[in-house]
């Protein structure tokens, strides 16, 4: 599934803040907006949310912007 990401770098926590009135996903990221740091972390959380190993969570666009598009490759029940 591809999913539309609002990232908040810098939080207190890592965690889902809620969805914006597009759909978009909004995440809190603990981890700071340098050398990938975020996006790493944004991986790491959305395969732990999602259940999947961190090599099915792919960052499609928007590596420096904190509008991203995310795939996880999730496996149907």
């Amino acid at each position: 599934m591809d999913l539309k990401i609002k990232v908040i770098p810098r939080s207190a926590r890592s965690e889902i803040a809620g969805t914006m009135d597009d759909g978009t996903l909004k995440v809190r990221i603990k981890a700071v907006p340098e050398d990938g740091k975020a996006n790493r972390e944004l991986c790491a959380f959305l395969a732990k949310h999602y259940g999947v190993s961190a090599e099915k969570v792919e960052l499609l666009a928007g590596a420096t912007s904190t509008r991203k598009l995310v795939r996880v490759h999730v496996t149907p029940a």
